[in-house]
């Protein structure tokens, strides 16, 4: 199937960055026509589920869409699922998806996520292997889980660290495997990741630290995980969960300029090189107010409220984005860790409360400045560090 078509705004990916800024056109007042293109089956939906609901009890009946079936209709959204983009032409206006329909566009949005990082060792194509980036591929994991009784998580930060305990909560033994040297240790520092550890090992889960996998073996199917030390680790499944690479292949091929961190160079208001075109998400790289340089952040939340932002900007209602970056993380339901705050680097950490006990508050600091804040158990804290650090977090609502 080819041909044309024209619409005024076009919306390119289908996360949440998309499905919120298809919102915010609509709440703005916009009439004209707006297209929603991602290359995935499903319309939009939330990603934290992948490795949270979906894996645990009641999993079936989670339904992780951002918005229900009929509401891209009721809001004249077009979206086309199961389109990808094969190529953009920002000089004329156009993108050409893969069955060579060409759609021409006044304004773009390009909100192409990030892709998984995959672990290129022997082995690394035996069955039982596990990337979780879509539903599809938790209900997968879920399923090849019962009956299952090993499983070994590759990594050390959020996406393995939740599955670990997902994991266990369904009643697996887990392995977690990583080269920091303890999970969480990256994103949170010493002082929490040792936190962190404790309470997995308090549940069961096995922690092998400061070691590479550097093979897989099995016939056929992956039967032991085998790491750079020597170590060799029974493993009825596994699941990879060691990070991201901002897919901006598509403005790279278009263009438009690359980031330091691989993503769509923007300016504070979303715009990449391109005039037309913005950016939202994971792989947008914009220069951000609260952090006085580029900075690309991965996280649900914060791709959001840029779908806003860049709304805007495509109405000629530009503002800089200036949302203090919240995230926060599930641990089964042992431990939720909530975090806001602009701390690629800290030089000091003040501790309230207890992190023994799960109620407490990491406030962290940079020549004297509270830069960041993790919180268990203490959201008045949230509030706290978002008017020390900068604008609050506005969460967008549907229309």
């Amino acid at each position: 199937m080819s041909g044309t078509s024209r619409t005024d705004m076009l919306l390119i990916g289908g996360g949440v960055a998309s499905a919120s800024a298809a919102a915010e056109l609509r709440r703005q007042g916009f009439t004209g026509s707006v297209d929603l293109v991602t290359r995935e089956p499903l319309a939009p939906y939330h990603r934290p589920p992948v490795t949270k609901d979906l894996l645990g009890p009641g999993a079936d009946r989670h339904d992780p869409a951002v918005y229900a079936d009929d509401w891209w209709q009721t809001h004249s959204i077009r979206l086309r699922t199961r389109s990808a983009v094969a190529s953009l032409d920002v000089a004329a206006h156009t993108t050409t998806l893969d069955d060579g329909t060409v759609i021409g566009y006044d304004k773009a949005l390009l909100a192409t996520g990030a892709g998984i990082r995959r672990l290129r060792v022997d082995g690394a194509a035996l069955e039982g292997i596990h990337y979780l980036r879509a539903p599809g591929n938790a209900h997968r994991l879920r399923k090849e889980a019962h009956g299952a009784r090993h499983a070994v998580i590759v990594g050390g930060s959020f996406i393995a660290v939740e599955t670990a305990a997902s994991l266990t909560a369904l009643g697996m033994h887990c392995t977690l495997v990583m080269p920091e040297p303890a999970p969480l240790h990256t994103a949170f520092g010493p002082t929490v990741a040792a936190t962190v550890a404790g309470l997995l090992r308090s549940r069961g889960v096995d922690l092998v630290c400061g070691e590479h996998v550097s093979a897989f073996a099995g016939t056929g199917r992956v039967g032991e995980v085998v790491t750079d030390a020597g170590r060799k680790l029974p493993a009825d499944l596994v699941v990879v969960g060691i990070g991201a690479t901002a897919d901006a292949r598509l403005g790279a091929t278009a263009g438009l300029t690359i980031g330091a961190t691989g993503g769509l160079l923007c300016d504070a208001e979303l715009r990449t090189s391109a005039p037309d075109v913005f950016a939202a998400g994971d792989v947008c790289e914009f220069l951000s107010p609260i952090h006085g340089q580029h900075v690309r952040v991965e996280h649900e939340r914060h791709a959001q409220a840029q779908g806003v932002t860049a709304a805007r900007g495509m109405l000629g209602k530009p503002a800089p984005h200036a949302e203090v970056p919240y995230f926060w993380t599930d641990l089964s339901d042992w431990l939720r860790l909530e975090y806001v705050g602009a701390a690629p680097t800290w030089d000091s950490e003040r501790i309230d409360g207890s992190l023994d006990d799960g109620d407490f508050t990491v406030w962290y600091e940079l020549a004297g400045r509270v830069v960041g804040a993790l919180t268990a158990g203490r959201p008045a804290d949230l509030d706290r560090a978002r008017n020390l650090i900068g604008s609050p977090f506005t969460r967008p609502t549907p229309c």
